[in-house]
């Protein structure tokens, strides 16, 4: 078993914490709430772990060995940091910084404290990726990716009314790009690598965050695009386009259904079923790197997550978004 702690009491935190009880080797024994009464509510649903409103006591307390981080996107870097130094493994939610700079700072502190650090970007780890990854050879050379990630936020409804959620608040270095983006851009930089080059376009809120954008990337034989939103919606699904066939994905933030269609005509099913909860996958691989010592993933590689934040950075810098953190 692995003891656990949480830093945020949201509702990604409670969903983590059902796909983690799956694993059957997750025991959550520490909460960090930023207030005494909502964290206790909370741990009320989870066997009453401790509650700790002060972090700097949580991280270095021995009630835990590993924690998950479900905070604003800001507070993710300064958080994970303290946890490290204070020894503990980190799987942190995606974006894991709110730029390259923070991420590489939290790349050095897991390697200082020999400690692992993972990003919870969950569609690359869930079985229907791997299928993909297994099976890319079968469309000969790739010459397009494709994938779109657009969906209409209800917060979006009370920015137009004017109330600036979370969602839209540069503060918390939020926005479509870190939001939904990723969910693109990581499965191709793990399928493809880091591109050659970036070009984005976007549309600014009034607030400081993009509500959507579009961004074509060059690699040497190929270019892959990317589509997301928060204010818009989209029901397109995601190709790898090859020249003896495309494989077509349902959904690139989750994928459930994979198929090629290859020039003949023919239609190969590759999907496989998934049993677990999407976020099963990567609490599994976690704690598989735990177990084994291992001290980083294979698929949700630090290289991986630091080429990611580079590309959405670079966009950024096109679309004229910035956070307070950024040194650009």
């Amino acid at each position: 078993m692995i003891r656990f702690g949480v830093i945020g009491t949201n509702w990604i935190t409670e969903r983590f914490i059902q796909a983690a009880v799956e694993t059957e080797q997750f025991v959550l024994t520490a909460v960090y709430s930023r207030t005494e009464e909502k964290g206790r509510v909370f741990a009320a649903n989870y066997n009453d772990p401790r509650v700790y409103t002060d972090l700097e006591q949580m991280v270095s307390s021995d009630e835990f060995d590993a924690v998950y981080i479900a905070t604003p996107n800001s507070f993710h870097a300064e958080q994970a940091i303290l946890c490290m130094n204070h020894g503990k493994h980190v799987l942190c939610e995606k974006p894991m910084a709110s730029n390259s700079t923070e991420l590489q700072a939290m790349i050095d502190a897991a390697q200082s404290n020999n400690v692992v650090l993972m990003e919870a970007l969950k569609s690359t780890l869930m079985p229907n990726f791997r299928i993909m990854k297994d099976n890319l050879y079968k469309l000969g050379r790739v010459r397009r990716y494709f994938a779109s990630y657009c969906q209409y936020s209800s917060r979006y409804d009370a920015f137009l009314q004017g109330k600036v959620l979370n969602a839209f608040n540069p503060i918390y270095s939020n926005g479509s790009l870190m939001d939904l983006g990723i969910y693109c851009l990581y499965p191709m930089v793990s399928l493809f690598g880091k591109p050659d080059s970036v070009h984005a376009v976007g549309v600014m809120l009034s607030s400081g965050v993009d509500g959507e954008g579009s961004m074509v990337m060059r690699y040497q034989d190929m270019d892959a695009i990317v589509m997301h939103s928060k204010i818009t919606d989209s029901y397109l699904p995601t190709e790898i386009q090859g020249e003896n066939g495309t494989m077509v994905i349902d959904k690139i933030n989750q994928p459930y259904d994979v198929k090629i269609h290859y020039r003949d005509g023919t239609i190969e099913d590759l999907t496989r079923p998934q049993v677990h909860e999407s976020m099963f996958y990567e609490v599994q691989e976690f704690i598989g790197l735990l177990q084994s010592n291992q001290r980083e993933s294979s698929i949700n590689s630090l290289a991986n997550s630091l080429i990611v934040a580079e590309v959405m950075e670079d966009a950024r810098k096109q679309i004229g978004l910035r956070y307070e953190t950024d040194l650009f």
